[in-house]
């Protein structure tokens, strides 16, 4: 990779208004800074956002100095304009984002893009490349299609003939990448098109910003700092460049260093540090260095990850996040936006269902011997579609009902009573038709929580998944336990807010750094007969054992190892 660092580089973005500020004296201080703390490879300079345009001899002199002192620079555009005289449209645009219909603002746009090209061979997207203007014009333009149509086939124009375009013209030789959100399930609702857009851009970029989870306005899970790359790079193969987080409403420094562990564990060749000036003299950054050393080391020779296929199509939403959820579950996670027919199993939520054909290949993939795994939100789209399939006869019935008692179907001692109620949506079946391997009960009432039906060679599972997801953390360890080995075909680890991300060549465990988080002991299950697992940092061998598994009245045999984690740190591990 090169630089300071072996498997990626670290990078800093510098917007407009900063750069327009720079004097030699505050670049030279503000370098010695980052490069003494984090190391700097590589800066985006940028060239515009909102009213701040930063002229050619302020870029020329900040470009001049960054690469005396080793740094590669790139270019960088902000695509939000402010207060700008001669628009007809595009007053009511949320975040100043450009009005594309606009002729002045259009050709303000392709003026921008012109201008960046001719200083630099690489130009970057920030994340505000989308379009929400609900204009008279763009009503107008719109017409009887709705939002989203208009604002892909819009986005698609732009993409191609205001920015990419009118850039090569100036720099024939530029890379031009765009930088996708952290949003990824509203990105058709406002005009961003990575499906499209792969074929009009030379490379992208993802945002992993998580911040604070229950308090900030998105409430994304932890693990989108990791999933979300994977998803990007799986998408964009070979050309996704980096993932992008920041500081803002981390509060903590274990929260803002997080998103940068699970973005490196992603292998993200680059690590975008969001933006200069926040970074400058901040407590979060001095943390970072060392930090950055360790993962370095760790991720040398990991080969690639993997996990199991969660199947989310472009342009799809419903039951956001779920997957990151699993995540966090010590659930291996890869994302994926194309059906991976050839997998042994996957995981179906109601996003796949964006996808016309998606019944047809899930009932493929079963009958051909996959193991697919649908959720009830999934399924309560879906049903009747299944039923015509012959897939499974069992029906959601509408009703939610308060679980306080789970059983483990097999297990005698499987009954675990007494239970803070959480919400389940009702699951029925056939008696003997399907058969669950999970149950969840109140009262008198009963019903399936996990259920498998059976399909030519293979088998589908519906899992019910509580009212509110988040819930998922406060069931029983060894009720997800069946959900974890259903899905895992050798290794599969137990307890909750910690993650195992998996490798070619060894995996690496974190548990989160929550305020309400303590040490914790996560038992790690393999159906391969080894000694221990050895953590590879410090050289610590945790005994192997054996056990037997009694599971839906069959026993099985694993090796388990048991690991105490604690919060904010992370580790390598291999059987040994």
């Amino acid at each position: 990779m090169g630089g300071h660092y072996k498997n990626f580089k670290t990078v800093v973005y510098i917007p407009a208004q900063v750069a327009a500020q720079f004097t030699p004296e505050s670049l030279d201080k503000d370098y010695a800074f980052l490069e003494k703390y984090i190391g700097l490879d590589k800066v985006y300079l940028e060239t515009h956002r909102g009213n701040c345009d930063v002229e050619e001899a302020q870029l020329m002199m900040a470009k001049s100095f960054l690469e005396s002192k080793g740094v590669e620079v790139s270019g960088g555009i902000t695509t939000t304009i402010g207060d700008f005289e001669g628009a007809e449209g595009g007053k009511r645009r949320i975040f100043d984002t450009f009005c594309y219909t606009d002729p002045a603002m259009r050709n303000r746009m392709k003026e921008i893009s012109e201008y960046t090209a001719k200083f630099f061979d690489e130009i970057i997207l920030d994340d505000f490349y989308f379009t929400n203007c609900t204009c008279e014009r763009c009503i107008r333009e719109k017409g009887d299609t709705d939002w989203v149509t208009f604002r892909r086939e819009l986005m698609k124009d732009v993409s191609a003939n205001l920015i990419v375009g009118p850039a090569k013209a100036v720099n024939p030789k530029v890379k031009m990448v765009i930088k996708y959100p952290n949003w990824r399930e509203s990105y058709h609702f406002a005009g961003y098109i990575p499906e499209v857009q792969d074929e009009i851009f030379d490379a992208t970029y993802i945002g992993t910003e998580t911040r604070s989870p229950a308090y900030t306005d998105q409430h994304l899970p932890e693990y989108l700092s990791y999933s979300l790359a994977r998803f990007m790079q799986n998408a964009w193969p070979g050309r996704c460049g980096g993932g992008w987080f920041d500081p803002y409403q981390c509060w903590s420094t274990e929260r803002y260093l997080e998103q940068a562990y699970l973005t490196a564990f992603a292998q993200a060749h680059e690590l975008m540090h969001f933006q200069w000036s926040d970074l400058v003299g901040n407590r979060f950054v001095c943390a970072m260095g060392m930090q950055l050393a360790r993962i370095d080391d760790m991720m040398d020779g990991i080969g690639a990850a993997g996990g199991v296929p969660v199947y989310i199509p472009h342009a799809s939403s419903g039951e956001n996040h779920l997957e990151m959820r699993l995540g966090m579950l010590g659930i291996p996670i890869e994302p994926v936006s194309v059906f991976p027919a050839d997998a042994p199993k996957v995981l179906l939520t109601e996003s796949a269902l964006a996808d016309p054909d998606i019944i047809d290949k899930l009932r493929d993939y079963v009958y051909n011997g996959g193991d697919a795994v649908i959720t009830t939100g999934f399924m309560r789209e879906a049903q009747e579609w299944l039923f015509d399939a012959g897939l499974t006869q069992a029906h959601l019935t509408g009703r939610r009902y308060a679980v306080t008692r789970f059983h483990i179907t097999g297990d005698e001692a499987g009954y675990i009573e007494h239970r803070k109620p959480i919400l389940f949506p009702e699951l029925v079946h056939g008696n003997n038709d399907g058969w669950s391997l999970l149950n969840g009960g109140s009262g008198d009432l009963h019903a399936s929580l996990f259920l498998r039906n059976t399909y030519g060679k293979g088998r589908m599972y519906i899992w019910a998944v509580p009212d509110n997801d988040a819930d998922i953390y406060r069931m029983p360890k060894s009720t997800l336990d069946v959900l974890r080995r259903t899905l895992s075909d050798d290794l599969y680890a137990t307890g909750t807010d910690f993650s195992m991300f998996t490798y070619e060549n060894g995996m690496i465990l974190y548990r989160y750094a929550k305020a309400d988080l303590h040490t914790d002991r996560v038992r790690i299950h393999t159906s391969r007969p080894v000694k221990a697992l050895k953590c590879v940092d410090n050289g610590w061998e945790f005994p192997a054992n054996k056990i037997t598994v009694r599971e839906d009245f069959e026993e099985r045999e694993e090796y388990v190892a048991d690991v105490v984690l604690e919060p904010g740190i992370f580790g390598k591990y291999i059987w040994v």
